[in-house]
């Protein structure tokens, strides 16, 4: 994986999408993992963060820890902060040092390249969980798809389908005419017919 893709659209969409979140929504179900609505929000924000200092590696607070996952720790101000951190995020890894060289996310040592796709893979998956939870559509670019699908999929095969612990869970399987964002998204762990009515 040496491409160094776009995380600007990714993170344009997700701020979007967040825009749209009502607060009555923030205690409804999405398809992570058992995530509640409020505390996927949180897990945005804070992969969002950690995502731009390991671009920037720079840690001014010492080792890189877990985005959290609280909906209890969102600031009133999350709506305009978030896509703030959104647009940083971006920015951050727009630069080529970004990818270069070792870095840190979620308190694991990783090439910067990687990382990169990580944040990718974050922006994209949990775009879809957001527009799932709330009911509007969501039209990830091909190219996105298809760096995330370069990263996925090799970390499913490794993993013979079990999940990676702290990525993903168990690949759920899709037929062999499922589009390239099913297929992504059922390697993550999740049923790409998922609705918050059926839940």
């Amino acid at each position: 994986m040496t491409s160094m893709p776009d995380l600007g659209p990714a993170a344009r969409r997700m701020a979007g999408l967040l825009a749209e979140v009502r607060d009555s929504q923030l205690t409804g179900p999405t398809p992570a993992g058992g995530m509640s609505l409020g505390t996927l929000v949180d897990h945005v924000n804070g992969l969002a963060l950690a995502f731009t200092r390991a671009a920037a590696k720079d840690f001014p607070d010492g080792p890189s820890q877990p985005p959290s996952a609280d909906a209890a720790r969102l600031a009133p101000d999350w709506r305009s902060r978030v896509p703030e951190q959104l647009d940083a995020l971006a920015a951050a890894w727009r630069s080529p040092d970004a990818w270069q060289g070792m870095t840190q996310a979620g308190g694991i040592d990783l090439p910067g390249g990687q990382a990169g796709h990580v944040a990718m893979n974050e922006l994209v998956v949990h775009g879809w969980d957001v527009s799932r939870a709330i009911g509007r559509p969501y039209d990830a670019g091909a190219g996105e798809i298809e760096a995330c699908l370069a990263f996925v999929a090799p970390s499913v095969e490794q993993s013979g389908g079990q999940g990676v612990p702290g990525l993903f869970g168990p690949a759920v399987d899709v037929s062999g005419d499922a589009s390239a964002l099913d297929r992504l998204i059922a390697m993550t762990g999740r049923d790409p017919s998922w609705t918050a009515e059926r839940t």
